[in-house]
């Protein structure tokens, strides 16, 4: 039975309609598909980063390639290179935001005033928050290994920041403050070790320990030890 006129448009119509609605739904990320939404080409270059970061975590820098990025952000690859030029520049926004945290505690009020002791503290409780609050940068900047410029910025940024920190450890110790019967690098080493060590356990959760509860635990376990008795 051939289809009358009116069926053939009908058919045409729905087509149309159909194809109106998986536009829709590559725009704002609803309609069919699974989580609500087949491809999303809205990213923004703050939703990419992300995307990205997430994949760097899991994958590895060296082991993720445009195309992961691509995939895992449900978005074609020239969009993405819409936003930026290429996955090192990603890289180098995701560590910058981490840094940018740590560097941002040097000079707040509490870490440029008072006894070295009393900034250290301070420096070291807002180094916990901060590595809570920004988890996923933090982890990164941790975990990247110099193989490209980027990480070999990121490095030394890192080894800046670290010495600034052992820096107020050593007038603490100077000042009488803290013990100087061990050694103001290893102790460095060690506090940094405790605080790093976050990365590779803590996952925020409403229910479980904040970054707040674990800071003060940091405090007291580090400083109870390191603190010149009365």
């Amino acid at each position: 039975m051939k289809p009358t006129n009116h069926t053939k448009n009908q058919a045409a119509n729905h087509t149309t309609n159909q194809a109106a609605g998986h536009a829709t739904s590559r725009t704002t990320g609803q309609g069919p598909g699974p989580a609500g939404g087949a491809k999303r080409d809205t990213y923004t270059p703050e939703t990419l980063l992300a995307v990205a970061v997430q994949v760097f975590n899991e994958r590895g820098y060296d082991g993720t390639s445009m195309e992961h990025l691509s995939k895992a952000a449900g978005i074609s690859k020239s969009s993405i290179y819409h936003h930026v030029s290429g996955k090192e520049e990603l890289l180098r926004r995701a560590v910058s935001r981490a840094l940018d945290g740590l560097f941002g505690i040097l000079d707040e009020q509490g870490a440029r005033e008072g006894r070295a002791v009393e900034r250290l503290e301070y420096v070291t409780r807002r180094m916990v928050r901060v590595l809570t609050d920004e988890l996923p940068y933090v982890t990164l900047l941790l975990r990247v290994r110099g193989n490209t410029g980027t990480e070999r910025w990121a490095m030394e940024r890192r080894r800046d920041f670290d010495h600034r920190v052992a820096d107020l450890l050593k007038s603490a110790i100077a000042e009488g403050d803290l013990r100087g019967d061990v050694e103001a690098r290893l102790a460095t080493r060690l506090l940094f070790g405790m605080i790093n060590s976050l990365v590779e356990w803590f996952r925020p959760d409403p229910r479980g320990t904040d970054g707040e509860e674990i800071a003060e635990a940091v405090i007291q376990l580090a400083f109870r030890g390191l603190r010149v008795e009365d």
